[in-house]
């Protein structure tokens, strides 16, 4: 069974070599699990390895006036890189190994122990560096400048630690801001396009019900379980689901408006084979919310038969979801006034959100139909 996963989900998850992997809007809700990044990740071996070469060179460099000599300053620059390498790295490794630890833990706190972390160890390796040097006779044994090498090594590590973890945190901080942002304009749209659907849907269900009590219990059962499932649908928030889902859906949709509209509405699907649908995801409501302005604008208007196909394809890593609406040969429709109608700015934009901006709804009418198509990109890591 093959797996899926929206190109915004996916760029978290895998194809770290693409393109898309590298966005950062992608890394979001991983980089929200905790302020302080996969150190790891942020830059490879080899790039750590260049930034500890320049930064013991400037820490030689701040120290030049105690060394005399070429073969002094290289000793020093030497032993300042094997330092920084055996401090840096591990501290760096052991960071991320704790990161599950540290998720569970206040800011505050990991900072402590995250600064105690570097220091400490820049402290024990800049020890043990000098004593291999006065063992082998490079560097002369001073009790006062010993403790003020360690001392002056503890507060560069220590403030440079300081300055990155303000960096983190900021940087966490304005992603959380993204992220609420974010987050409010999709429960604003989600308002929006629940906003349209309720009202005339709402009432016209209920005269239906009201007709259906006395005269058709059963039926009446029926539809009520189709109204319970829609809306309890429609309240779970602004989401992806399952293709399958967001086709039931539009089954409880249709059987609703099925039992007002009578006879006069006829809808055909082609969809992909069930192991492939089970793979394919959607924003909730999409499908749904372009099938009820068809209905409203064009089947609830004419007086015969309207036969609505749907047919939907996924190839090539593209969506495609082909909508077209016979118009009614008998009843005058206004194009002009359709195209006005079956505005789908909202669902676009709602789509572009939760896929990017490659998504977008078109609809072209004409005198004899209304042609919706609906693209959007779903990456599919079995191809």
């Amino acid at each position: 069974m093959k797996n899926w996963r929206s190109y915004w989900y996916k760029t978290s998850q895998e194809n770290e070599n693409s393109s898309i992997a590298k966005d950062e809007v992608a890394l979001l809700a991983e980089r929200l699990e905790f302020f302080v990044p996969k150190l790891m990740e942020t830059m490879k071996l080899w790039q750590w390895l260049l930034y500890i070469f320049f930064w013991s060179l400037f820490l030689t460099a701040m120290q030049r006036h105690g060394l005399t000599t070429w073969p002094d300053f290289l000793i020093g620059f030497i032993s300042r890189v094997l330092q920084n390498v055996s401090s840096i790295i591990p501290a760096i490794y052991l960071i991320d190994y704790l990161r599950p630890i540290f998720k569970r833990m206040s800011i505050p706190m990991v900072s402590i122990y995250i600064l105690l972390l570097f220091t400490i160890s820049s402290a024990i390796t800049m020890i043990l560096v000098m004593l291999v040097l006065i063992n082998v006779g490079w560097l002369e044994y001073n009790y006062q400048d010993f403790v003020l090498e360690v001392l002056f090594d503890m507060m560069f590590a220590g403030g440079f630690t300081l300055v990155f973890l303000i960096y983190f945190l900021q940087r966490y901080r304005e992603l959380a801001a993204l992220k609420q942002s974010f987050e409010n304009k999709l429960t604003a749209q989600n308002y929006l396009i629940k906003a349209r659907i309720a009202p005339h849907f709402l009432f016209n269900t209920i005269n239906t019900l009201t007709s259906l009590i006395e005269s058709d219990p059963p039926r009446a059962a029926s539809l009520l379980q189709h109204v319970s499932a829609l809306f309890r649908a429609s309240f779970n928030g602004p989401r992806e689901i399952s293709f399958e889902e967001e086709i039931a859906l539009c089954e409880h949709y249709l059987a609703i408006e099925s039992s007002r509209l009578t006879d006069k509405l006829v809808v055909n699907w082609t969809l992909p084979d069930d192991d492939i649908m089970y793979d394919m995801v959607i924003t909730a409501f999409t499908l749904q919310s372009v099938l009820e302005k068809m209905l409203l604008h064009v089947v609830e208007m004419a007086t015969e038969v309207i036969y609505i196909t749907i047919t939907v394809k996924w190839q090539h890593h593209i969506v495609a979801i082909d909508i077209t609406v016979q118009l009614p040969s008998k009843t005058l429709m206004i194009t002009h006034d359709l195209r006005r109608q079956l505005d789908l700015y909202g669902q676009a934009k709602r789509l572009k959100t939760h896929f990017g901006e490659s998504s977008e709804i078109q609809s072209t009418v004409t005198s004899e139909q209304i042609t919706t198509v609906i693209t959007y990109p779903l990456y599919d890591v079995g191809l």
